[in-house]
């Protein structure tokens, strides 16, 4: 099993991180979690794309998770030969998600069935709203979701995709909480998105400081990692962007209060589950 980071970055636009999603490549195929943005571009650099993924799973429907939803949609079907409806899995208001999304794209499908006349069917999508337990079993691969902490963003969800003896943890954004103990109780990789609590208390802007009581810091996301025995800690969605030369900073406070292996994301990193 690898993991793929394809984008580490946060909702503000940064030229060399893409909006937060992670691939991970298993024997059930291509599973995509989050689809932020420019996450075609880097799946591309990858070597999968949207005809590839076996499914697309969403933590929640922040827009920075969720932007390149419709870039997914539109290339899995039009450059398709023949019907390949796209499943999802997210928290309950997914379906809402991904139908008003279908709509916003109407007049371009329309356009497209228009021109195309090897072209003759809508987008499909199954949208399946997961709340806690087995939410996917495949090949070998079971994908279990549990409820996090990232109010007021309601409801969210957290995966654990389990292959054998292998284990990867999708945090998403959150707390720490017990739901996101359960998901990470000895995994081998727990993929957890972070915030620098002491930079944004130094720059001190509220809308920057609001960020801090529904994310995870870099120490919180480090004592969840040593709670549950996680093997390695991989750090993402890095709020903010860590500036060159300060990457060292970011694993040595996690460092403080973890044991295991700290890897900070960078956009493309790819882990070897158990290697």
């Amino acid at each position: 099993m690898q993991v793929i980071i394809l984008g580490s970055g946060s909702p503000l636009p940064d030229a060399h991180r893409a909006g937060p999603s992670t691939l991970v490549r298993c024997a059930a195929g291509d599973l995509l979690f989050d689809c932020g943005r420019g996450v075609l571009m880097r799946a591309a650099a990858a070597g999968s794309a949207a005809g590839a993924l076996r499914a697309l799973f969403l933590t929640h429907l922040h827009s920075d998770h969720t932007t390149d939803l419709n870039d997914i949609i539109t290339m899995r079907w039009a450059m398709s030969f023949q019907p390949t409806p796209l499943t999802v899995f997210g928290p309950v208001g997914a379906a809402s998600l991904v139908g008003a999304t279908e709509a916003m794209l109407g007049t371009d499908i329309g356009y497209r069935l228009a021109h195309h006349d090897d072209l003759t069917w809508q987008p499909g999508t199954q949208v399946t709203e997961v709340e806690h337990g087995v939410v996917f079993e495949e090949s070998g691969v079971r994908v279990t979701a549990a409820p996090t902490d990232h109010a007021p963003v309601h409801p969210t969800v957290g995966f654990r995709i389990e292959v054998g003896s292998q284990t990867v943890v999708i945090a998403g954004d959150t707390v720490p909480c017990a739901g996101l103990d359960e998901l990470s109780e000895g995994a081998d990789v727990l993929v957890h998105t972070v915030v620098r609590r002491d930079i944004i208390e130094q720059i001190g802007l509220p809308r920057l400081t609001d960020v801090l009581d529904y994310h995870s810091s870099v120490e919180d996301a480090a004592r969840t990692a040593a709670r549950n025995h996680v093997g390695t800690l991989l750090l993402t969605h890095l709020v903010p962007a860590p500036s060159p030369g300060s990457e060292e900073e970011w694993i040595a406070l996690a460092a403080a209060h973890f044991d295991g292996e700290v890897v900070l994301a960078a956009d493309l990193l790819t882990l070897e589950v158990g290697s």
